[in-house]
């Protein structure tokens, strides 16, 4: 599979370097992470910029080589992160662009481009656990609205959010695969309350959500009734193939940062920290050039990412997990200061083998849909 870029992406890149180049230095300082409503307000005003720029459309309206163009460069750059619209961007546009009515398109995919609205993403469920299909939040049709009651948790950004990409079953008499149904719901209908949840590493990106008789309007359905597993696996493919791109780069730079830290410290000469240095070092080269090929296969495919999503979310879950083990032996005992350098860093990074899929589901997906391996049972 040939991995070059061709003429007109790299004038693409170029074009994109130059604009950062111009841009960035005048950006004012981002907010407080503990301050949401500041977070939205920096974080949609940088999609304007990019949209304004006519960069907004990449992550579902340009090729998969071109939206890993950007996600390279703008972290290369230090850009700001999509923050609060990583589910719209990267996981509710591409859906609603792959699966949604052409009025559906018009109605969410440009408000989301123009920084306007922001989505959560309405999935897991306290008793659900990794296995995702065994959701319990109930949706009847009334005339012409569905009735939701139920409850969500780990939900992005929920306290902010405008929409929420929601996951109900709409036949519980079905197999548990086969009656579910993937939603838009607006999240300033009544019957909604949202209960912020604080992680280890002192943040409160994540609530829960508790759903009473919400009413969500049959017109506002991706996809059709009870098909919504299907749905979801195209969501979950994008959020396990390039949505993680940008940080493979993120985790490249720190792994240089590292070594420097390293050196001026005098850890360097310890050859085992150099062994497990270098070591990352080829890990974080091959996940890159893994991302590059799982965007090439997508582009043969139509633009949606395969199970090589799973093989790459596996590996660069714990590839990420030992980078700041290495971190924390550079620190010393520096390590456990939540003021200094990727200390937080290290406690966000437990989350990774459970977030976006739980390592044993990526497992499970591997084994049957790429070695062929039966099902277990």
């Amino acid at each position: 599979m040939d991995l070059s870029y061709t003429p007109e992406e790299e004038d693409f890149r170029a074009r994109l370097r130059e604009w950062l180049a111009r841009v960035l230095p005048g950006l004012p300082p981002g907010p407080s992470p503990d301050d949401w409503p500041g977070r939205r307000a920096y974080d949609l005003g940088w999609q304007r910029r990019l949209h304004d720029a006519g960069y907004a459309d990449v992550h579902w309206d340009a090729s998969p080589t071109t939206r890993l163009i950007f996600l390279e460069e703008t972290e290369k750059a230090g850009a700001p992160y999509v923050g609060a619209n990583f589910v719209g961007l990267l996981h509710a546009g591409p859906t609603i662009a792959a699966e949604g009515t052409d009025e559906q398109r018009a109605r969410w995919l440009p408000p989301i481009l123009r920084g306007e609205e922001v989505w959560c993403q309405g999935f897991s469920e306290p008793e659900a656990g990794s296995d995702l299909a065994s959701l319990r939040t109930r949706a009847w049709r009334d005339g012409d609205h569905y009735v939701v009651t139920g409850s969500k948790i780990w939900t992005s950004h929920a306290e902010v959010a405008d929409w929420c990409e929601l996951l109900v079953r709409t036949d519980p008499m079905a197999p548990k695969h086969r009656g579910i149904t993937w939603l838009a719901m607006p999240m300033d209908a009544p019957g909604i309350t949202v209960r912020p949840l604080r992680t280890l590493a002192g943040s409160a990106e994540f609530a829960e959500v508790f759903l009473d008789e919400v009413r969500v309007p049959l017109a506002h359905r991706v996809g059709d009734e009870n098909d919504g597993w299907r749905v979801t696996m195209v969501t979950l493919s994008f959020e396990r193939g390039t949505a993680f791109a940008g940080e493979v780069v993120a985790c490249r730079r720190v792994l240089g940062e590292l070594a420097a830290r390293a050196r001026e410290s005098g850890r360097w000469d310890d050859p085992a920290l150099r062994r497990r240095l270098g070591r990352l070092n080829a890990e974080f080269r091959a996940l890159w050039r893994l991302t590059q090929w799982n965007v090439s296969a997508a582009e043969a495919s139509g633009g949606v990412p395969g199970a090589g999503g799973s093989v790459f979310k596996l590996r660069y879950s714990h590839a990420r997990q030992e980078l700041y083990d290495a971190a924390a032996d550079v620190l010393g005992p520096d390590r456990l200061d939540l003021d200094r350098p990727w200390t937080l860093d290290r406690l966000s990074s437990l989350s990774y083998t459970i977030a976006a899929g739980t390592s044993q589901i990526q497992h499970g997906i591997v084994a049957e849909r790429i070695l062929g391996l039966p099902k277990g049972r």
